[in-house]
């Protein structure tokens, strides 16, 4: 691999044709005031390809408002994105909608959007066409779930699909740009080795061939965690074999984990406990990587909590 093979923009780096293609096509709708809907697996970036639209684009030099749909109770997501009024005392506070005006609004995993918000944000589109007064705020929804698939349930309005999804784009997942695995472990390795303070490090064959044997369901995210672990406690300048600790590949070879006669309850039970052990308690990042809600996994972890799990 040559310098020439990597296509390296910002803080976004690949050498995989298709994931460079996506990019460039990103970065030519940049200018428009087009809404733009990107879906992909956790971890693989779609924060970032956010960021990489809104800094190309003549908003860039406004803040980005962003929003979280599944980090906060419906009630409490109603006020941050459309604000309230206390009728009362005249206290106001001002919604996400408000603030990113003349800017982009980043909606993160909008499929978690309750159906009654969905209508009233569908609503303030439509409101805002009729009245020509136009809606002077670029729209970037970011999913980890299939929102078509979701319409089809009647779990996601499809009028307001139609609005988010004029310009998809389908972030692949880390496991099927093989090239892309070599170029971003070198990278996270210098950066994080930089950022430490530690002397520079490379990877044995054996640790290298260690890397290229998981298939990443957590993607680039878990990919920069797992290197984190290992720069910080190997106290070689090569990386071996035994520092890149990743917790499935090793259950595999000690014959723990997941075994036929478990029941369904049971495996997930362990795969969010393993998840939240490899986190470091981390809900948020957990989450993102077992592809579901904050909400949901808080839920569980209570519940293991009642059997005495935690």
């Amino acid at each position: 691999m040559t310098n020439k093979d990597v296509y390296f923009d910002q803080t976004i780096l690949t050498v995989d044709p298709l994931f460079r293609n996506m990019l460039i096509m990103a970065k030519n709708v940049a200018s428009s005031k087009a809404s733009v809907l990107i879906t992909g697996e956790s971890g693989t970036g779609k924060d970032l390809l956010v960021k990489y639209i809104h800094s190309n684009s003549p908003r860039a030099t406004k803040k980005i408002v962003t929003v979280g749909c599944d980090s906060v109770s419906p009630l409490d997501l109603e006020t941050e994105i459309f604000g309230h009024e206390n009728k009362l005392t005249g206290e106001k506070r001002i919604g996400k909608l408000e603030l990113a005006q003349g800017s982009t609004l980043q909606i993160d995993e909008i499929s978690a959007l309750p159906l009654a918000l969905q209508a009233r944000l569908l609503r303030v589109f439509q409101e805002s066409e009729s009245l020509g007064s136009g809606f002077n705020i670029r729209i970037l929804a970011t999913s980890t779930r299939d929102l078509k698939d979701l319409v089809r349930k009647g779990e996601f309005r499809e009028d307001l699909y139609y609005r988010l999804n004029v310009i998809p784009i389908q972030i692949p997942p880390l496991r099927e740009r093989p090239g892309d695995l070599e170029v971003l472990s070198r990278h996270f390795l210098d950066l994080i080795s930089a950022g430490n303070g530690r002397e520079k490090k490379v990877f044995s064959a054996q640790a290298f061939a260690k890397l290229k044997q998981w298939t990443w369901p957590g993607n680039v995210r878990e990919l920069q965690n797992v290197i984190s672990h290992a720069v910080l406690t190997s106290v070689n300048p090569v990386i071996q074999d035994a520092d890149v600790h990743i917790p499935e590949i090793e259950e595999r070879k000690s014959g723990s984990g997941l075994s036929p006669g478990m029941t369904v309850s049971e495996a997930e039970k362990l795969l969010i406990l393993k998840t939240l052990e490899f986190t470091d308690q981390n809900r948020t990042h957990a989450a993102r990587m077992l592809g579901i809600s904050i909400r949901t996994l808080r839920n569980k972890i209570n519940e293991y909590k009642l059997e005495g799990v935690l």
